[in-house]
């Protein structure tokens, strides 16, 4: 059964023979600090010693799905702003620049990622890795773009077949489209 105690940043809240520091905590020389406000769990199922907070940071882990925007699209990778965590209306704390190794946006073969993804596309992707850098992929279905603009006349582009299409300039453009671009609310 866990035991909960209101602690503040600095607090002694166990030694590490007992537990292992966990969430909202931190270890230095033997002993479990708190790092944030809040109640602290002493959990003897699990034996870690954790500081749960009333209001937590919105802070991205790996696994998270994310929606982003790409700022800049290159052969071998392509760079995005995350602007929301799926789940989340908080806004984020933390780093929000990620990049996408071209490897990690299709489930088959891409040679250039600056044929599946364009400035300014709108994306939904998963966190694979938050060290040393914000690191995501779109390689499944229900992930990659999810609205984007014609490069020239900024009109929202429409799904035909497997790539995207304006009405107005009546071209069509390639990308890493999720499985419901177009029908997507925030």
């Amino acid at each position: 059964m866990a035991e909960f105690i209101e602690v503040f940043p600095g607090d002694e809240v166990a030694e590490e023979e007992e537990y292992l520091a966990s969430d909202g905590t931190f270890a230095n020389n033997g002993k479990i600090y708190a790092s944030q406000i809040g109640a602290l769990e002493l959990d003897d199922d699990e034996c870690v010693a954790r500081v749960v907070s009333p209001n937590p940071p919105n802070v991205l882990r790996p696994g998270d799905i994310v929606y982003a925007i790409i700022a800049d699209a290159r052969s071998t990778m392509a760079t995005a702003d995350v602007v929301a965590k799926e789940g989340s209306r908080r806004g984020l704390g933390g780093e929000t620049y990620a990049t996408i190794h071209v490897s990690k946006i299709s489930q088959g073969y891409t040679d250039d990622a600056s044929k599946e993804l364009r400035k300014g596309d709108y994306i939904r992707a998963r966190v694979t890795s938050i060290s040393p850098s914000l690191q995501l992929t779109t390689k499944d279905d229900h992930f990659g773009v999810i609205r984007s603009l014609c490069g020239t006349c900024k009109t929202k582009l429409v799904r035909k077949g497997k790539g995207l299409y304006c009405q107005n300039c009546e071209r069509a453009f390639l990308r890493k489209l999720a499985d419901d671009y177009g029908d997507v609310k925030l």
